[in-house]
Formats: C-alpha cells, sequence, structure tokens
C-alpha cells in the first residue's frame, strides 16, 4: 500500500549514508504522502548497510506508528511537525554533518557568502535556539520541531525559500518537495558550512553576499521565471 514512500524514503537515507553526513546508525529521512497524511521514515539504530525499503516505517502526521515490523526513528516526531505546519514539503531530513553541526554547537546561522549558498537558499541558514530544559524532559522530539516551525514564523522566514535550519547544540535539518530533495538540501547544506568556516578562517570581516546577487542566483534556479537546467 505504501511503497512507493517507502522506496523513495529508503533512496533517501542510502543518499545520505553515500555522502557521509549520516555515518553509522545516525540520522534519517522520510517521504509523505500528503493525501493519505502519513510518512516513510527509517527505523531507529538500523545499520544503513542493513536497511531495505520494506523496513521503512509508516507513521501518520500525529507520529503515531501505521504501518511497520520496526520502531521508527526516534526524530519521528520532529518529521511529524514540520509536515503539520509545513504545507508545500514532501520530504524531511536531519543529518550530522561535520560542518553544519559545528554551526549549530557555536549557536550560529550559517551567512549567505556566496553564490553557492544562493543557489541553494534564499538568505542565511538560521539557527533556532536551544531547547529548554522542560522541553527536553518532556516531549522532546515534538517540541524540537515546534521551535523550528516557531522561529519560521516569529522571523517570517519562508520555508520554501530556506529549506534548511540548524537547532542550536543539536544539528541540522532539511526538507524539500520530495525526500531525494531534501537529501540533496542536506549535502548541499554541509558544502555551504565548510566554504562558510574556511571562508571566515581566511577574513573574519567578510560580508555577506550582495542582496542583488543573491536574488539574482537564487530566482534564476528557483524563481518563476528560473532559466538553470533543462526545465521540464
Amino acid at each position: 500500500m505504501y511503497k512507493d514512500i517507502k522506496e523513495k524514503a529508503y533512496k533517501a537515507n542510502m543518499m545520505l549514508y553515500k555522502l557521509g553526513i549520516a555515518p553509522f546508525t545516525w540520522g534519517n529521512a522520510s517521504e509523505c504522502d500528503r493525501e493519505k497524511r502519513v510518512f516513510a521514515i527509517k527505523p531507529s539504530g538500523v545499520e544503513y548497510e542493513a536497511l531495505t525499503p520494506d523496513m521503512m516505517v509508516i507513521v501518520d502526521f500525529d507520529g503515531n506508528k501505521v504501518e511497520g515490523e520496526y520502531n521508527p526513528s526516534s526524530d519521528t516526531a520532529t518529521h511529524a511537525v514540520l509536515y503539520s505546519n509545513f504545507p508545500d514539503i514532501g520530504g524531511v531530513v536531519h543529518s550530522h554533518s561535520i560542518n553544519a553541526v559545528s554551526f549549530a554547537q557555536a549557536g550560529l546561522s550559517v551567512p549567505a557568502l556566496g553564490t553557492t549558498h544562493a543557489d541553494f537558499c534564499f538568505g542565511e541558514v538560521p539557527c533556532a535556539r536551544e531547547l529548554t530544559k522542560e522541553e527536553v524532559n518532556g516531549e522532546y522530539e515534538k517540541s524540537t520541531g515546534e521551535v523550528i516551525v516557531s522561529h519560521f514564523r516569529e522571523n517570517s522566514i519562508d520555508e520554501n525559500a530556506v529549506p534548511a535550519v540548524l537547532v542550536r547544540s543539536h544539528g541540522p535539518f532539511t526538507w524539500g518537495k520530495s525526500a531525494y530533495e531534501a537529501a540533496k538540501n542536506a549535502g548541499t547544506l554541509e558544502i555551504v558550512c565548510e566554504m562558510a568556516l574556511k571562508t571566515l578562517h581566511l577574513n573574519s570581516q567578510i560580508e555577506t553576499i550582495p542582496s542583488y546577487l543573491l536574488e539574482k542566483h537564487y530566482m534564476r534556479k528557483h524563481g518563476k521565471n528560473a532559466y538553470y537546467g533543462q526545465g521540464k
């Protein structure tokens, strides 16, 4: 019944592993079916080499398991909150990529310093606040999602133009129209984080990319009249 989204979630999870941004059993990717209000997500704590599409767990948007032999990822509730509040996304990823986690642990947003960043994201990648003790000791994963959503809403950030966030002391979450796109955004985020770290090391006084150049690069790839690539 859910073969299609299981296959897509599986491929996205394996992509994370091949990119080296989700080592061991870390990280997770999911793909949703908005009509059925369910998503397929990686089972918790299973080695990537052992994964198969059939092992993906089906969960509803309230975080309840619908189908599957295994326990879903420990981050399932975070995915559920993001799907419930970001209506245009079809895939979510949480990775443990080194450079992105470094920004998160430092409590810093990732500044848009050049066109590689602008091709991916319309402005800085924000760093949401650290969770409180009460949130951590309560519904931790659900609260993580709520902190992300609150940060975007309170700061009027468009989640479709900024498909990534860091959670302070934790790490990166990315999303997209599919699990594949979310995984690709996770890989791209790691690249721009590495570039930003090296740029700031060379010149700590560097200014962000000019707004007109940021807009040009973002819009030519993602805008209404985008002309990057081969079209449809």
